[in-house]
């Protein structure tokens, strides 16, 4: 236990009180010890949860225990617990060896990089998405599951989503077609996908009131057609009575879609045309900037 003590002491001297000599070296002090934090913070979320962060309990109590048998003079119970804090380090190694090899191999890896902040590209990430979405719908349109998905653009549907069941979660296909299985406690109503999340299940959707909407469509088709009338949004629609697969965009509906032909839509509304927009915005206040000039 002394040590440790004198690796801490040693630690202090030569690392906490040089910053604090130097007022020119304070800012770097605060910068080491925000990112010091960071990393517990983070390290801390990764274990929650976990067999490790039981095993990190133990070790904290272990250390506040051989710090505490040797205030009171307690030597045999020191003597044991300085004994194993001093070959725990290889046995803990030994006992999870396992777990040990997994972190060292997920390391760089996508898991690891979305723990520490390292998110994928977003088009990247939205065109993943729509490969699941499509999945989804086609599986859905097998079974003639009925099906309403709103994929949430520039304008927000806080108001839509408040009106059903808030989730908040991954976007998978088993996940979407649970979600409209006949019986389920949300299966009525539209899912609404928004920043790359399931946001919600069970919403109520805008109907479209228009005369000259065909009679033979149903009121999910009217509702969908009604959002993409209210917003920007790509509603997604599977018929229950005949299985086909619809897109309501701009108060326009594009029926019996297939597989791809439903990727290449929402490929194009939802990353191409928001990429070539940005850009047209890029430039053109590089434009205003050069002319103010």
């Amino acid at each position: 236990m002394n040590e440790i003590i004198s690796l801490v002491k040693n630690f202090y001297e030569k690392n906490v009180i040089t910053y604090i000599q130097n007022p020119i070296n304070v800012i770097t002090f605060i910068i080491d010890i925000s990112i010091v934090a960071f990393l517990i913070v983070k390290v801390v979320k990764i274990l929650k949860g976990s067999r490790a962060m039981q095993l990190l309990k133990g070790i904290i109590f272990l250390l506040i225990f051989t710090a505490l048998s040797s205030f009171f003079k307690l030597n045999i119970l020191h003597y044991i617990l300085n004994s194993i804090m001093t070959y725990g380090v290889i046995l803990l190694i030994i006992l999870f060896q396992p777990e040990l090899r997994r972190a060292l191999e997920q390391l760089g890896s996508n898991k690891v990089n979305k723990y520490f902040g390292i998110e994928k590209d977003i088009a990247l990430k939205t065109k993943e998405d729509i490969y699941k979405i499509a999945i989804a719908a086609v599986e859905l349109s097998k079974t003639k599951t009925g099906a309403l998905i709103v994929l949430e653009r520039d304008i927000k549907l806080k108001d839509i989503i408040a009106s059903g069941v808030e989730i908040d979660a991954q976007i998978t296909p088993q996940l979407l077609v649970n979600i409209f299985t006949p019986n389920t406690p949300l299966h009525d109503g539209a899912v609404i996908i928004s920043n790359n999340k399931i946001a919600a299940a069970a919403c109520m959707l805008p109907l479209a009131s228009d005369k000259d909407i065909a009679k033979e469509l149903g009121t999910r088709h009217r509702a969908a057609i009604g959002m993409s009338k209210e917003s920007d949004a790509i509603v997604i629609v599977v018929s229950e009575e005949t299985g086909k697969i619809s897109i309501a965009k701009n108060g326009t509906l594009i029926a019996d879609l297939r597989e791809d032909a439903l990727k290449k839509i929402l490929i194009t509304n939802m990353i191409d045309k928001r990429i070539s927009d940005e850009n047209k915005i890029k430039v053109n206040k590089f434009k205003i900037i050069k002319k103010d000039k």
